[in-house]
């Protein structure tokens, strides 16, 4: 099983195929995925259980991320974003709107030009702090990696199954369109079950979910790491254009990844 964690709370930059130089805030433990979904493809691997884990603190974090911010500035290396992704869902943490708070003030005394970007599963949008705190980043990206429940539930595997389609899509509607849908198209099976987010049915049922919620912007990529589940299928860009064409048909903008 494919299993990448990042063992600091700032790691990078890195060079994102999505967001350019990326320097990365994990706010999750360093030993252990902490997620309110287990997706199949994540390459933080799957769930674990019993293993003890802790949550960096607020400050920890804001030490962290001033030194390392103050040694680039030093070297001259600028970031274009400040991304949280990390070992699962960044909003999981408690303390995520203060962070998001000082991160502000961290980027804007040191690079103010750079972005502020979150990478979220949107299982937390109920907590009305960590809403607040994503409409104040620059790019809140958010996922949705099918309009069909099945097809979500196999893919993205959360363990509350109260976590549902309808109820993400819901979600993504607080934001009045001010954020950017991420989607994961793949194909394969797990445990025996058939997984193909590209049929026509998934992709009209998608462009559905997409059209109700009005992103700024849609997202859309394949596999480029290891996934812990290994019979999972790339889809090629060719394949990524074609559903991004149906996309920008209805008036979107797409970025293929």
């Amino acid at each position: 099983m494919s299993t990448i964690l990042f063992d600091k709370i700032v790691f990078g930059p890195v060079k994102s195929r999505r967001l350019g130089i990326s320097l990365g805030v994990n706010l999750l433990p360093v030993n252990v995925k902490l997620c309110t979904f287990d997706c199949i493809y994540c390459e933080c691997g799957l769930l674990s259980k019993g293993q003890t884990w802790k949550l960096p603190s607020r400050g920890e974090v804001k030490t962290a991320l001033h030194q390392k911010l103050s040694e680039m500035k030093a070297e001259g290396v600028e970031p274009d974003v400040i991304t949280f992704a990390g070992n699962g869902e960044p909003t999981l943490h408690p303390s995520f709107n203060k962070i998001i708070d000082d991160t502000i003030v961290l980027r804007n005394l040191f690079f103010p030009k750079a972005k502020i970007s979150v990478l979220s599963n949107a299982t937390m949008l109920h907590n009305s702090a960590v809403l607040e705190a994503l409409n104040k980043v620059d790019n809140n990206i958010q996922k949705l990696d099918s309009g069909i429940e099945s097809t979500m539930q196999l893919i993205d595997n959360p363990p509350n199954k109260n976590i549902t389609v309808a109820k993400i899509v819901s979600s993504l509607k607080k934001f009045n369109g001010n954020f950017i849908l991420q989607t994961m198209f793949l194909r394969g099976n797990v445990n025996g079950a058939p997984i193909d987010n590209t049929t026509e049915e998934e992709v009209t049922a998608w462009i559905k979910a997409v059209k109700e919620t009005n992103p700024r912007q849609v997202m859309i990529y394949s596999l480029d790491r290891e996934a812990p589940v290994k019979t999972l299928q790339k889809v090629e860009r060719e394949e990524l254009e074609r559903i991004a064409e149906k996309v920008r048909e209805e008036g979107f903008d797409v970025l293929v990844a």
